[in-house]
Order: structure tokens, then sequence, then C-alpha cells
């Protein structure tokens, strides 16, 4: 599969999504998937940032890493749980040192995990948009923010969901980039809804190629997104078939992407896992070159 006539030439843009490693094994498979993926030529590349800022230091060593051996544009992950403004102040003074200019801004996730209550400190920002706004106070960075085509699910409905994305486009954020989802249709609904309230920053929906569907079942329930039934259907039978069920995932991965590039969709931010053969795979099925992954008609 490769590409359409209809969208051959277009200039389609690709980022990827990591998250830092937890042990020299895992440190490892990084910078090897690294490796693998910065071939492919992405507009920029992003790095995780733990609940509570539990993973800050490991962050800010792989950023940095990032920033001063590879040719990746590199944003950091920055939340706002659990902290004064002062201590987030200091945090974007310590990333912005390292050579960091493009935050992917986020409230964060209640330190007691999935499904504990959220509580904003009292000396801190309340959310993200109040983040944003005080990036924009602080330096001229780029800004990416967080979007929810299936809600939050601490969200009262999409409505308010809605309403927070405003309030972070208009406080200076320059892109959202969407929680996976597998529905394009609720996707285009949403981006309707999105644009009829006067939100103009690019929508980017993230794709989720599919390491293992049992797992993602359980991480989607934790984060709202609705699993369809096709997956199922598509995945049956392939649960002792490695290869086939490889195959089976980045079919399903590129027929998405190409769906939404034929909806007028042309930037894609691709959730990784750390791990390079699938999305590799995925890329290759829609046929973009490693050389200019941007150029993806070319190859097609």
């Amino acid at each position: 599969m490769a590409l359409n006539n209809e969208v051959r030439g277009r200039n389609i843009g690709i980022s990827f999504e990591f998250f830092p490693p937890k042990s020299e094994e895992m440190e490892g498979q990084l910078w090897q998937t690294v490796g693998e993926l910065q071939d492919w030529d992405p507009d920029f590349v992003s790095v995780t940032y733990g609940a509570g800022g539990t993973t800050k230091a490991p962050t800010l060593t792989a950023v940095s890493r990032f920033l001063s051996q590879t040719p990746l544009a590199t944003a950091s992950h920055l939340t706002c749980v659990g902290a004064t403004k002062e201590e987030t102040h200091q945090v974007i003074d310590t990333f912005r040192k390292a050579g960091v200019t493009h935050f992917v801004a986020l409230r964060g996730d209640a330190p007691g995990g999935a499904g504990a209550p959220y509580q904003p400190h009292p000396g801190g920002y309340a959310n993200a948009a109040e983040l944003v706004a005080g990036l924009k106070e602080i330096g001229d960075f780029e800004i990416s923010v967080s979007a929810y085509p299936e809600k939050h699910p601490e969200s009262r409905d999409t409505t308010a969901d809605i309403e927070m994305l405003k309030r972070k486009a208009d406080n200076g954020a320059d892109r959202a980039l969407t929680q996976f989802f597998f529905d394009n249709d609720n996707f285009e609904r949403y981006l309707e809804r999105v644009r009829a309230v006067g939100i103009s920053i690019p929508i980017v929906p993230g794709i989720m190629p599919i390491q293992n569907l049992t797992q993602l079942k359980r991480f989607a329930g934790a984060c709202g997104t609705v699993i369809p039934a096709f997956l199922d259907e598509r995945f049956d039978g392939f649960d002792d078939k490695p290869d086939e069920r490889a195959k089976v995932a980045a079919d399903v991965a590129a027929e998405q992407i190409e769906d939404l590039v034929r909806r007028g969709i042309y930037d894609f931010h691709l959730y990784t896992m750390n791990r390079a053969p699938l999305v590799s795979a995925v890329l290759d099925n829609l046929g973009f070159s490693r050389r200019a992954a941007k150029s993806a008609g070319a190859a097609a």
C-alpha cells in the first residue's frame, strides 16, 4: 500500500514521541530506536515527562542527548502538577539552558495515578492553559498542547474539553497533539466542533501503531480511547504469529493515516513506544522515503 494518486506530492509532516528510559537495557533500546527512526526526517520529536515531575532527570538527560548528538528538533514535555510556579519556572530554566525551545505543555496526571482526584498545587499553575500563558511570559517558546477527540477522562463533557483547548490556543499554543484514536469519523466531527468555536491552530492526530492489542486495551481504558470492534477482527488468530500480527498492525496504522490524508489532514504524531520496526513498517507502507519523509508522495 502507498499513498494514492489523490494525495501524492502532499507535504506530509510526521513527528515521533519517545519516553525516557528507566534502565540501561531500555536506554540501549531507546537510542537504537532513535538511530533507526531519525532517517525518516521527522519535523520534531518529543520526550515525555512523568506524573508529578517524577522523570524530570531522565527526561532532561534524554532531551540533552537528543539535542547534542542527533539532528532532531526536540521538544520536552512539561507538566505543572504538584509544583509551585517558582518550581515550574526552575524546571523551564533548566531545560532552556539545555537548549530546549519547544515544550509540550500538559497539566499532568494526579500523583496517585489514573483515577485519582486531581488537586492543583495552591501555589502552582492550575491547568495546562495557565502553564501555556506562563511559558509565553518567560520566553518565546514553541508550544504544543494536548487534545482529546474522545474527551479527557476527567472532563465533564466534550464541550468543556474543547473550551479548555480554546483557552490553551488563546494563551499562545502553536499546535495540539491528540490522544491516540482509531475512529476517523469521530475525529472529523471533533475537528469540526473545534473549528466552529474559533480554534485555528493545527490539530495533529496522534497515531498509535498497535504493538500489543491486549495491553493497548488496558491503556486505552485509562485514557478514554475507544477500541473499535474491527480491531479485534483484524488481529483475530494472530496471537501466536508475531510476524503476521506486526503486518496487520502496520496495515491498520497506515490505512488510518491514508484515510486522514484523504480528509485533508497532513501532519501526524506517532507514538513510537521506543520501538522502531513497527513505526518504520507503517511509513514504508505509505511510501515514505527515509531520506525525505516529508515528501512522501515522491516515493509513493
